[in-house]
């Protein structure tokens, strides 16, 4: 996983929220797609973890300078919920305008 180069300035304390339902689950697509959607957002991607439910199902984070995104798949009801909180307000502004997973 390619990680950017972390640059830390001190920031307000507050904080900026985005939520939205996606209507694929294919894990693959939404591991790649995301992190370049992150990258390409300027978001610096620190760390990343996820799990394969055993039923089905299947969550990821990705753990931000900026602080983190992260989703949980629905199969059985084909979509996806994804969550990212952000201290820079610009990068997730940049982030919604190119959220375009089908």
């Amino acid at each position: 996983m390619k990680k950017n180069n972390e640059k830390y300035i001190a920031l307000k304390a507050e904080m900026f929220h985005f939520d939205t339902w996606l209507s694929t689950t294919n894990t693959d697509q939404l591991k790649h797609e995301l992190e370049t959607l992150l990258i390409d957002s300027g978001f610096n991607i620190v760390n990343f973890i996820e799990h394969n439910f055993p039923i089905k199902g299947y969550t990821a984070v990705w753990l931000l300078a900026e602080s983190h995104l992260a989703i949980h798949t629905f199969p059985d009801q084909e979509k996806t919920y994804l969550q990212i909180s952000s201290c820079n307000e610009n990068k997730l502004a940049v982030l919604k305008q190119k959220i375009k997973i089908t």
